[in-house]
Formats: structure tokens, C-alpha cells, sequence
């Protein structure tokens, strides 16, 4: 947690505009990302992500300091943002660049490079949505397996099984490309 976040919440709960605009500038870039990644879509992370930061200001007056982790709670809410539109669609496409190099790295393997990445980006896709949330939640977003679980309201033990699940599957699904590798 930012050294002095439970202060900026404090302040935010008695109207400070630019403490909670401070907490939203912490944790945007993290709510977009997630957002992205699990729906596809630039706008509808963006709409999850307000979405977030509105239930976040309606709850304020109530926090709790030490009860969860903010980071944890707004993962929480905008996984579920995300999971009841999914539902909602029922299918989705992982964006072009869901997972574009750096921009810095070396570009030797091109085109083999893009279609691998196609061919990972379809392989999560296909996942169940839970499975897909684990595995964003905790390789591509840094998320340990604790907070994972409370980010999905699950225990860790569930997270590990998710996880196991669904990399035994992505392995399967990408069986053809380790070979070649």
C-alpha cells in the first residue's frame, strides 16, 4: 500500500476531491489494464474502471482502514465488472495487442513472434472466464496467489487449482508450439 494511503481515504471520505482523485491516479493504470486484457476493449475498460472508482467514492464514509487492501478491493470490484459482462456477451476476443512486446526489445522473430502471441492470446481466451481471471491476475498483473483469492473471494487453495487447471490446459492447447520451440 502507497506510504500514507489510509490518510488520502480518510480524506477522500470527508469530500477531499484531490485525495480520492490521488487514489484514482494510484490505481487506474492497474484497473485498465485488468479491464483490457479480460474484455478486449479500450472503452470497457475504461467504463469498469469508473465504474470502480464510483462504487469505490459510495463506499468511502464506510471504509474500514486495515480491514482489505484498497488494490485488492478495486481488483475485486472491477473483476466483477468484468466477469458480468463477459457473461453478459458470453464470448470474447483477446485484443491484437493483449500482449505486445517492448517496444525496446529486439524484433528478430517478427512475424513468428506475432503469431505465437496470437496463438497464446487465443489459448487464454478459450479459457473458462474464472481460469482466465487467475492466470491474468497473477501473471500478468503480479498478483500473488493470496491476493488473487481475495480478489476473487476464493481461498488459495481454489487459486491453485484455477491455476493448475489452466495451465494444464493452455499447455495442452499450445502443445504444438513448445515442440517447435
Amino acid at each position: 500500500m502507497p506510504a500514507g494511503e489510509d490518510e488520502l481515504i480518510a480524506r477522500a471520505a470527508r469530500g477531499d476531491r484531490r485525495a480520492f482523485r490521488r487514489l484514482v491516479d494510484l490505481h487506474v493504470e492497474r484497473l485498465h489494464r485488468l479491464g483490457f486484457r479480460m474484455l478486449g476493449s479500450r472503452e470497457e475498460a475504461e467504463d469498469v474502471a469508473q465504474e470502480s472508482f464510483i462504487r469505490l467514492f459510495r463506499t468511502l464514509p464506510d471504509w474500514q482502514p486495515g480491514r482489505a487492501k484498497l488494490s485488492t478491493w478495486l481488483y475485486r470490484v472491477a473483476s466483477n465488472l468484468c466477469i458480468d459482462r463477459l457473461r453478459k456477451r458470453r464470448e470474447v476476443a483477446l485484443p491484437e495487442d493483449f500482449d505486445a512486446p517492448d517496444p525496446k526489445a529486439r524484433s528478430d522473430g517478427g512475424l513468428e513472434e506475432r503469431e505465437l502471441q496470437g496463438r497464446v492470446r487465443g489459448a487464454i481466451n478459450a479459457l473458462p472466464e474464472r481460469q482466465r481471471l487467475a492466470i491474468l491476475l497473477t501473471h500478468y498483473e503480479g498478483c500473488g496467489n493470496a491476493e488473487t483469492a481475495d480478489v476473487m473471494g476464493i481461498s488459495v487453495e481454489a487459486v491453485e487449482s484455477l491455476l493448475a487447471r489452466a495451465r494444464r490446459t493452455l499447455k495442452q492447447a499450445l502443445a504444438g508450439e513448445m515442440e517447435m520451440m
